[in-house]
């Protein structure tokens, strides 16, 4: 069973007087434990296509099954309880909290999250916020807040963030554009461990040799899928 599948997905943006068709037609399948980069030109549909799959956005048209559930008329509580129970989120801008400590923000997503017997307890969302803090390598930064970390500490906060959930999906929107090459690296090496555990990765990104650090490559074109090869 494919954990995503798209049918003839469209996206239409009106901006004035101008209609920008950013998805065009497209198919897409996409099995469990699968890391996937989204490539092409700027303005070629990459960032609306992870929000649409990831649930930030909705298609104009066309059908998006998750775990064979058709999500496109999902109420917006619904959606978010999706998100929140199935996918982690990465963004080049990493989206922290400044005034929160690291463990802070790892922590949110599970203040909105329950466990078997209702709300997370706050000791058990600490325990669960420092272990994923330790995974990413992060252990002894955990009171620092944003400004007192280098960008790919940062980077590593968002991901710790986006797996405090146990999540089977990440969706990664150029998670490496504002970093230098080693930072760079050492994120991409994070995605790699989580993939091997199991957990499925789209990252979209612009860089090709990133790109082709994936297992398979989508490649889109004025917003139509162009392209879709799979490495050795």
């Amino acid at each position: 069973m494919s954990l995503i599948t798209t049918e003839n997905l469209n996206k239409v943006f009106t901006r004035g007087d101008e209609t920008i068709q950013a998805i065009r037609d497209l198919n897409l399948s996409i099995e469990p434990a699968e890391f996937i980069s989204i490539t092409g030109a700027s303005g070629s549909g990459k960032s609306t296509l992870l929000y649409i799959l990831g649930l930030l956005d909705k298609p104009t048209s066309g059908r998006y099954f998750l775990h064979d559930q058709s999500v496109e008329h999902l109420s917006d509580t619904e959606l978010a309880n999706l998100r929140n129970k199935f996918m982690g989120f990465v963004f080049q801008s990493f989206h922290l909290l400044p005034r929160a400590s690291a463990l802070r923000n790892v922590m949110m997503p599970l203040v909105y999250a329950t466990g078997h017997d209702g709300q997370i307890s706050e000791s058990e969302q600490r325990d669960r916020a420092m272990s994923a803090l330790d995974l990413v390598g992060l252990a002894d930064r955990v009171n620092h807040h944003p400004n007192e970390l280098s960008g790919g500490q940062r980077q590593r906060v968002a991901i710790a963030r986006a797996v405090v959930n146990n999540p089977r999906l990440i969706f990664a929107d150029e998670p490496t554009g504002n970093l230098d090459s080693k930072s760079g690296r050492d994120i991409l090496a994070l995605f790699e461990r989580l993939h091997a555990q199991g957990v499925t990765i789209l990252m979209v990104t612009h860089d090709q040799s990133i790109a082709e650090r994936a297992h398979r490559q989508v490649v889109l074109k004025d917003g139509a899928l162009v392209e879709d090869r799979r490495g050795a």
